[in-house]
Parts: C-alpha cells; structure tokens; sequence
C-alpha cells in the first residue's frame, strides 16, 4: 500500500482527501494507518493546517522522491510484463 501513496502523491503536494481519491478502494482508516509508516520514516511529510474544518496535506520528501525512482522503475516493469506474468498464472491454475 505504501508504494501506491508513493506513486499517488508523486510530485504534488495533496490533502488526505485527494489522496484517498487517487488509491482506489481505500478506507479513512487504512490510508490513515498507511501513512503513518511513511511518515514515520521520513519518506512523507504531513502538515496540518488549524482551519475548520482541519486540513492535512501530504508530500514526499527527499527520501521519498528517492524511493518514488524506484516505485516508478518498478511500476513501469509491471506495465509491460504483466500479460506474460498472468498468461502461465492462467495455464498452470487451469
């Protein structure tokens, strides 16, 4: 789940709504626990913002620029061989 918040926030700043909207499927509470170990480690900062109702914003910090490299390197990987991974998945579980 981390590296789809990673590949999600990208090169924008977004607010937790946002980036809910761009990780299909996910819950308040599981971006929320999802964050926190980014956070925690240093790949996402978090600011809050004392406004009613309150704003939270997300961005990758360098580190985090760093590892999104990677995430991309990876996701553009997946891209272009998934076809090949699913088809002997297909043969082999017929």
């Amino acid at each position: 789940m981390g590296v789809l918040i990673i590949e999600t926030l990208g090169d924008r700043t977004l607010r937790f709504s946002e980036l809910r909207n761009g990780v299909e499927g996910i819950s308040h509470k599981m971006l929320t626990q999802n964050l926190r170990m980014p956070e925690r480690s240093g790949l996402v900062e978090r600011e809050g913002h004392p406004t009613v109702p309150p704003r939270v914003e997300y961005t990758l910090t360098e580190p985090g620029w760093a590892l999104r490299a990677t995430v991309d390197g990876v996701c553009d990987w997946t891209h272009r061989y998934l076809g090949r991974i699913e088809s002997p998945r297909r043969r082999l579980d017929a």
